[in-house]
């Protein structure tokens, strides 16, 4: 197995082998088959069907054949996740791995060349501005933090390419996250991106010509 993958795995085993144990030492959380089926789900059946499967505990719960990933960006509480959203699951490629894997490592990416994650399950809220901010709404601006849906993101060989895109995700357009770090990415919202956090929408919070 890539080592890249490897060292992403070891981290996530990490930070979640505690958050899904009890005092007992044993996992209480969802099954195996409700983790691949969740995971996997998290890009098109075409990428995830094919993909690995990662465990919440670091565990390779399927051998895939197409060098896409499929994990949990969460721990996973002590009884489980309840939704697929709690999981924040996604399915990267092997740059996007590498890409992750030097954004965990407080690290510069360095990839061969762009990377691709799905994520249509979405995430579980961030600072668009500011790394290391997942989950952490209580120290954003409320201007600043989305609650993203379903999406795709694109995480750049050469960041410099995505200078002059628009920070603005309130248009359901392309926009760039983190920008002015060496971790800015392309965000491309899809069907259902604003389901968590409706108010971030200008077609839902503006109003129509009708009503003008």
């Amino acid at each position: 197995m890539n080592s890249k993958l490897l060292g992403f795995i070891a981290f996530l085993f990490v930070i979640n082998i505690t958050a899904g144990h009890h005092e007992d030492g044993k996992m209480h959380g969802n099954s195996a088959e409700w983790e691949i089926e969740t995971y996997t789900s998290s890009a098109p059946d075409f990428i995830g069907d094919f993909a690995t499967v990662v465990s919440a505990s670091g565990d390779i719960l399927r051998e895939g054949t197409n060098g896409w990933t499929c994990l949990p960006f969460i721990a996973m509480p002590k009884m489980g996740f309840k939704t697929a959203n709690e999981a924040a699951p996604a399915c990267a490629d092997a740059n996007a791995v590498a890409w992750a894997n030097a954004y965990m490592s407080q690290s510069k990416p360095e990839i061969q060349n762009d990377g691709w994650i799905w994520m249509i399950h979405g995430d579980t809220g961030v600072d668009n501005f500011r790394p290391y901010s997942e989950g952490d709404k209580e120290n954003t601006d409320p201007e600043d933090w989305i609650y993203s849906g379903s999406h795709l993101m694109l995480m750049p060989k050469d960041p410099a390419s995505l200078e002059g895109v628009s920070t603005d995700f309130t248009t359901g357009a392309p926009y760039v996250m983190m920008k002015g770090t060496p971790f800015v990415h392309l965000m491309i919202p899809l069907e259902g991106y604003y389901d968590y956090q409706p108010e971030s929408c200008l077609l839902y919070t503006s109003p129509s010509p009708r009503d003008q």
